[in-house]
């Protein structure tokens, strides 16, 4: 299985270009199998000052992660969730 973060979106204030919130997405890919998890972290004006034009995807991701995200955990849920559709345990649908 393969995790692959990403960040998909920065908002930012115009004033001094810092950024106010990060939109990530975490996706796991195992064969035929996809999980994703999606949302987004914020920080208060300033709390994260460096220059919009001076940041990287894994500056970012440094700061979702230090912000609360728990990567261990999410992977473990899309590793989870991979697993369920591997073997499900519930299924839907109709005889006819």
């Amino acid at each position: 299985m393969t995790t692959t973060w990403t960040i998909s979106q920065l908002d930012r204030n115009t004033s001094n270009g810092f950024v106010t919130t990060a939109h990530w997405q975490a996706t796991a890919v195992d064969g035929e199998h996809t999980a994703s998890i999606y949302s987004t972290c914020s920080w208060a004006d300033g709390t994260v000052n460096i220059a919009y034009d001076a940041l990287t995807p894994e500056t970012v991701l440094g700061w979702v992660w230090a912000n609360g995200v728990d990567k261990t955990a999410t992977e473990a849920a899309l590793a989870a969730n991979i697993a369920l559709q591997k073997n499900p345990v519930q299924l839907s649908g109709k005889p006819w």
